[in-house]
């Protein structure tokens, strides 16, 4: 199954498990205004996610003079992509990691630490770029966006659920009738499966965009170095990152350790490098 099909079928489920819960709610009705909330928060999203997440790690815009030779790498990488040129922010924090972000190509934002340009070479930093603007290519950004907002819809409409409940505004014959069984799927299962699927759906877009970016590069190998530089950095001093944003990183900003595979929002970095070390050389 392709990435892209995977992708597909992850967000559809999403969505099944919003109509679920809508109709679990209020029948047709409370479908409705469910699929009404997510609408507008994904209308949110949509638009300033972008300003939202580069304010979050007060990031810096650079330009040619301020950072030429980092800005110089994303203009060559953008011409050789026929994408329009991203803006270029710098993050003022020593571990070394990137991401990019933005509703499509003409609204795309590459952001990069300060701690990444003192640990790559050239041809690593070069690309980590490649692997941001292969997302941006594969509109990735706005995938990642829509999955988080949709898993964040899911989990706000179970916390409405348990409230609820607890207050008995739910107490009907169904609520008799073993509704209480329902009302845990809905309040526990719901938003952890909804978790699982939106950390599934940003594990697909990694594969994806590390195929993407080697290939843009030439270079499969030094994105394999910079990967294992980068994971290094982060398992030795994680970012202070937000995890609703983690998944935006090249590599997890938090400590990669503590977590189980199941819930990570990236591959396993020994398989990323497997493939990456399997491509041919273009």
């Amino acid at each position: 199954m392709t990435n892209a099909v995977k992708t597909t079928l992850l967000l559809g489920l999403l969505t099944g498990l919003i109509i679920a819960i809508g109709q679990y709610l209020g029948g047709s009705q409370g479908m409705v205004i469910a699929f009404a909330f997510a609408a507008v928060m994904n209308f949110s999203a949509y638009w300033y996610s972008d300003k939202m997440v580069l304010a979050m790690y007060r990031a810096q815009p650079v330009d040619e003079t301020q950072a030429p030779e980092l800005y110089r790498l994303v203009q060559d990488l953008a011409m050789r992509s026929h994408l329009p040129m991203p803006r270029v922010y710098l993050i003022p924090t020593d571990t070394p990691n990137a991401f990019a972000t933005g509703r499509n190509p003409q609204h795309a934002a590459v952001a990069v630490t300060e701690g990444i340009l003192r640990i790559l070479r050239p041809e690593e930093l070069q690309a980590v770029l490649a692997h941001e603007l292969a997302h941006v290519k594969n509109r990735d950004t706005l995938i990642s966006t829509i999955a988080a907002t949709m898993a964040g819809a899911i989990m706000m409409l179970a916390n409405m659920m348990r409230w609820s409940a607890i207050f008995g505004g739910m107490q009907n014959d169904r609520d008799r009738d073993g509704g209480v069984i329902g009302l845990l799927a809905m309040t526990i299962i719901a938003p952890l499966a909804a978790t699982l699927i939106q950390l599934a759906i940003s594990r697909s877009r990694e594969f994806e965009a590390d195929a993407t970016g080697a290939q843009m590069v030439h270079n499969p190998l030094a994105l394999a170095s910079a990967l294992e530089k980068l994971e290094t950095a982060n398992e030795r001093t994680p970012m202070p990152a937000q995890p609703q944003t983690a998944h935006l990183f090249i590599v997890n900003p938090l400590s990669g350790k503590s977590f189980s595979r199941l819930f990570s929002t990236h591959p396993p970095l020994e398989e990323r490098i497997r493939r990456l070390r399997s491509m041919t050389t273009f």
